[in-house]
């Protein structure tokens, strides 16, 4: 598919005849449905951050677990910063760190915490894909949490299909349409026979109908 084709597809559901108006801003999702692959294989399975060229529309929210400089560093910088010895309390209250895994996208843990974050809340932010990407105390965090607000992932999980966000409603057609044409390069490098494994795509925005891509 061309890139004025598929502007055009996007510019479709943005359309106020397609597109109902709701009261809140809608994402802009990419379905991509899978053959021939078996993703209960461990070797097949796909687990990719991508950094969206034109952003997600709505930035992404990341928590850092951090002490001493790199904690002051983040101040401001990342949407929450949890201390060594808030883990432990966190680790006992698992109702209130679930809520907290449901709001953030991403986590960054200072290299040395990993241990004592994946024995004590490993079991809520494993299964959700959110283990903590582990930085040194020097690591630049103000341009990691920069480029992370941007970035989506995308997880086999099992299952033959793949949900992405790639914009919301508010976001120019030609940059949602680039955001979707770097998820599928991505996949389609990961996947065993690129766009052979793809059965087919849609978009949609959150309430809408979607259109399909193939």
């Amino acid at each position: 598919m061309s890139e004025k084709d598929l502007i055009k597809i996007v510019q479709k559901i943005l359309d106020d005849k397609h597109n109902k108006k709701r009261k809140f801003k809608q994402s802009i999702d990419l379905v991509i449905n899978i053959k021939g692959v078996d993703f209960n294989d461990p070797k097949n399975r796909i687990e990719e951050e991508i950094l969206l060229p034109s952003g997600r529309g709505k930035d992404a929210k990341v928590a850092l677990f951090a002490s001493g400089e790199l904690a002051l560093k983040a101040k401001g910088v990342a949407d929450l910063i949890i201390k060594p010895e808030e883990i432990e309390d966190l680790a006992k209250d698992k109702k209130n760190f679930k809520k907290i895994a449901e709001n953030h996208d991403f986590f960054i843990a200072e290299a040395p915490l990993m241990p004592v974050i994946g024995k004590s809340l490993g079991v809520i932010l494993g299964p959700r894909g959110k283990m903590p990407k582990p930085v040194p105390p020097t690591a630049d965090i103000k341009n990691m949490v920069k480029n992370l607000r941007k970035t989506i992932k995308i997880r086999s999980k099992g299952k033959k299909t793949f949900h992405a966000v790639v914009g919301t409603e508010d976001m120019e057609p030609e940059k949602i349409a680039k955001n979707i044409a770097t998820v599928i390069k991505r996949l389609e490098e990961k996947l065993p026979n690129g766009r052979l494994n793809i059965e087919s795509m849609y978009i949609k925005t959150s309430m809408g109908s979607a259109e399909k891509l193939m």
